[in-house]
């Protein structure tokens, strides 16, 4: 048995406790601690592990990029406790049972809870039940070319069979949503002509047409990265009217401008790309009304290299932002800034994605909850330097950044995490 007592974020509120954990569980919050509790510093805050639903950690096949001991220490290192992996990138992508299995054998050295996304491309939509029964949490889609020739985007007939066969399986479709038809190309060292190949229409097309087929046939639909607040009345609308429909953005759009991008600075390329002033402040209304319901890393690393640092052309700079391990901090330094509590942070960073992928035991503390859990100094500050932290090549957008708020110690299924790889593995419909 072990208690933690202190200050706790729990599903309503923040308040002073002591949480007691046995076999892996919370198993009672009490107001008062028992003698040998561990005692939780005035400064800090006990937090659910959060849930990462957006990572891509390329192995196998790519494991130059990232791989399952670096980006899940990354994780544990930054107080996220489960992560859910992407299927592409990786060679094989996670598009067949096989491929899933592979995945498996793969992360045999992990630091953190793992489950896996299914692909959904043209060769599979015929075959996406034998993949959802294999344990995925659901399938990733493009509605544009997904940067790796493994893993093909889908075109408005394919995108409709396949929220036919996701509705049938009750399952969720998610969708990187870009209309090629709004999109261009540069090559170009300067971030603005970049950021006009992909304009705001990009995503609001293809959102638009997403609900009305996810309407159609009642499916769960998951709108991946949201960066263009333009789409926010649509999305909203939509789930007025009832439409499954859940949509997230990620730290580099609530925290930098595309005015701050110095040229030739491709540490800061992603698809879809980081918006203006005005954009980023329309997103976290997007959150404070509910509109946005989650925020995840979208951790999406490559080799230094293939960032062309070298000559700085954003048009054959791989697009993707590595920041796994500094979610939390990024988000709450800007979140308090406009007077968010921790409490929301951690709903949109635990609970919801929790929920998303129908992990309820998780992304929270209450009683028969994984003691899944992270210390955090909500006042702590420290500047960012990318050789500190654990993914694997070591580049980073937030360079330099001051950032508040440090995580001090993880604990996975009840044990403080000290280096030692004791990650579990997920499927879909576990408690």
């Amino acid at each position: 048995m072990t208690a933690l007592a202190g200050r706790i974020i729990t599903p309503t509120g923040e308040r002073e406790g002591c949480v007691h954990i046995a076999n892996g569980r919370i198993t009672a919050i009490t107001d008062t601690a028992t003698p040998d509790a561990i005692r939780i510093r005035d400064t800090e805050v006990l937090i659910p592990g959060l849930i990462d639903t957006h990572v891509h950690i390329n192995d196998p096949g790519r494991a130059s990029w990232e791989g399952f001991p670096t980006a899940t220490r990354a994780a544990a290192a930054g107080g996220i406790t489960t992560v859910i992996d992407m299927p592409l990138n990786s060679i094989p992508p996670t598009t067949t049972p096989e491929a899933l299995v592979a995945k498996q054998k793969t992360a045999n050295e992990i630091h953190a809870e793992v489950g896996f996304w299914g692909g959904a491309v043209p060769e599979n939509l015929a075959n996406l039940a034998d993949l959802h029964q294999a344990g995925v949490f659901g399938f990733k889609a493009f509605t544009v070319p997904s940067g790796v020739p493994e893993f093909g985007h889908l075109n408005a007939e394919q995108l409709a069979e396949a929220l036919h066969h996701t509705a049938e399986l009750n399952t969720l479709l998610i969708v990187h949503a870009e209309n090629p038809a709004h999109i261009t190309t540069t090559n170009s060292r300067h971030y603005n002509d970049f950021l006009a190949t992909r304009p705001p229409e990009a995503e609001t097309t293809a959102i638009a047409e997403l609900l009305t087929q996810a309407e159609q046939v009642d499916a769960r639909l998951h709108i991946l990265h949201l960066s263009s607040a333009d789409a926010l009345p649509a999305i909203a609308a939509a789930k007025k009217r009832g439409v499954q429909v859940t949509a997230e953005t990620c730290p580099h759009y609530l925290t930098i401008t595309a005015d701050e991008i110095p040229d030739g600075a491709t540490q800061y390329k992603c698809c879809p790309p980081i918006r203006d002033e005005a954009n980023r402040e329309r997103l976290w209304q997007g959150l404070a009304d509910g509109t946005i319901d989650m925020i995840v890393s979208d951790h999406s690393p490559s080799t230094v290299d293939l960032k062309r640092l070298d000559t700085g052309d954003f048009g054959q700079a791989w697009g993707g932002i590595a920041g796994l391990q500094i979610t939390l901090p990024t988000i709450w330094t800007a979140a308090r800034k406009r007077g968010f509590t921790l409490s929301q942070v951690i709903t949109w960073m635990a609970t919801n994605t929790a929920n998303l992928v129908g992990l309820r035991t998780r992304g929270r503390i209450e009683p028969g909850a994984h003691a899944n859990l992270a210390i955090f100094a909500p006042g702590e500050e420290f500047t960012v330097t990318a050789t500190n932290l654990h993914h694997r090549n070591k580049i980073t957008a937030y360079e330099g950044r001051r950032l508040t708020g440090v995580v001090k110690q993880t604990w996975l299924h009840g044990e403080k995490v000290d280096g030692s790889p004791r990650g579990t593995l997920l499927t879909r419909g576990d408690a």
